[in-house]
């Protein structure tokens, strides 16, 4: 009966260790013309996906004081723009390529990713 146990437990840590470290999902919008991303910890959504030859506005709401987040950058679209603290800061794009592109903050310590379907 103990070895039934510990095998359980065994397969259940296994379980949650594989969920805890591979299961997590990228938070991911997909959008026509406007996207709003809250800049507060990173970016939320981190990663938006966007259609090829389409004019898109990313609107950037920064919430956090952290001074690491206050400056985004896209260098694929050689965009580098400040967030104010509250203050939508828009960013409009027009991607010629399909693929994935990062964005990042000035310090390039948080990320996002835009997907070009």
């Amino acid at each position: 009966m103990d070895n039934l146990i510990v095998i359980f437990s065994g397969i259940l840590l296994i379980g949650f260790v594989y969920w805890f470290f591979f299961g997590k999902r990228e938070d991911m919008v997909f959008s026509g013309k406007t996207i709003e991303i809250v800049v507060e910890g990173g970016y939320k959504p981190s990663v938006i996906k966007i259609p090829k030859d389409q004019e898109t506005t990313i609107s950037f709401l920064r919430k956090d004081k952290n001074s690491c987040l206050e400056e985004i950058v896209l260098p694929d679209f050689k965009i580098k723009e400040y967030l104010p603290l509250n203050q939508k800061i828009q960013i409009t794009i027009t991607p010629k390529e399909i693929g994935e592109f990062s964005f990042h903050c000035g310090m390039n310590m948080f990320r996002g990713k835009v997907v070009v379907v």
